[in-house]
């Protein structure tokens, strides 16, 4: 089945539009998601609107409302929110040029995979795909859809281009606050090398499979289990973990960073082998 495209319109340089579709490039179905379940009954946990001291209400009697001090509300009416929401436009307006390092990782939300509409727009996709390249430049814009409007960034990703939605200037916190009490001092030269060491040794190309969901993998089994054995009763299975073996938090930092560097590293194996097949 093909994938529904999430935004279709065109992106505009200057006096140049390229006609274009946007598609999500994240699969939210991969998550394990649950439901409330009425254990007596097995059946699924409904929910009413209530109001503290007066019960069940009915939804048409429902308004929004921002709070501005504790239980104190600025009341809104949907025909007031909808007054004010940005209008839908097929047009994303590119407005600036930054670095490619230049934008902070807390910034990034969501991304997405843009590829030209049709083959007349493909000429002009490539050339914007490429200048970006080039110029190692990502394109900055907002896109307006569904009532509000998103600060979006463009740069080149294999044959296409990648979006990603950036978080506002007042959506991300400042790390200081929560850094202000580190002390200042620098590391013992031995210990850094240490540390420096150990990190080269296990350095390898980044490859996302490499990598799984323990949590995920064990629920799915647990899920199938439950499921072809249809008891309900709890099955607990307990799972030896080296690494949360009892103990003092006092180690001898020396001696930790001595023996891990001194042990064999499966991630040194991996790049070795690819350097081989390279």
């Amino acid at each position: 089945m093909a994938a529904r495209a999430y935004w279709q319109g065109q992106i505009r340089l200057a006096l140049v539009s390229i006609p274009v579709e946007v598609f999500s490039a994240s699969k939210s179905g991969a998550k394990i998601r649950f439901n409330q379940i009425h254990e007596p009954s097995g059946k699924r946990v409904s929910y009413e609107k209530v109001v503290e001291g007066i019960g069940p209400i009915d939804r048409d009697e429902i308004i929004k409302g921002y709070e501005i001090s504790k239980g104190e509300y600025v009341l809104l009416e949907e025909e007031e929110i909808e007054a004010v929401k940005i209008e839908s436009k097929k047009t994303l307006e590119l407005v600036q040029f930054v670095d490619t390092c230049e934008i902070d990782p807390l910034y990034f939300e969501k991304p997405y995979y843009i590829a030209p509409k049709d083959d007349l727009a493909e000429e002009a996709f490539v050339v914007l795909r490429e200048a970006l390249r080039k110029s190692k430049k990502v394109a900055l814009g907002q896109l307006s859809m569904r009532g509000s409007e998103k600060l979006v960034a463009i740069r080149p990703c294999g044959k296409g281009l990648l979006m990603e939605t950036l978080r506002y200037a007042d959506e991300v916190r400042k790390g200081q606050e929560f850094f202000s009490e580190i002390d200042e001092s620098k590391p013992k030269k031995e210990l850094l090398d240490l540390a420096t060491t150990l990190i080269d040794d296990r350095s390898a190309p980044f490859d996302a499979s490499e990598f799984e969901d323990r949590y995920a993998d064990a629920l799915r089994k647990l899920i199938d289990k439950k499921a072809k054995s249809k008891s309900k009763k709890a099955i607990i299975e307990d799972v030896d973990d080296p690494d949360s073996a009892s103990g003092g938090n006092v180690i001898d930092l020396m001696a930790a960073l001595k023996k891990s560097v001194g042990e064999k590293k499966p991630a040194k194996k991996t790049a070795a082998k690819r350097k081989k097949s390279a």
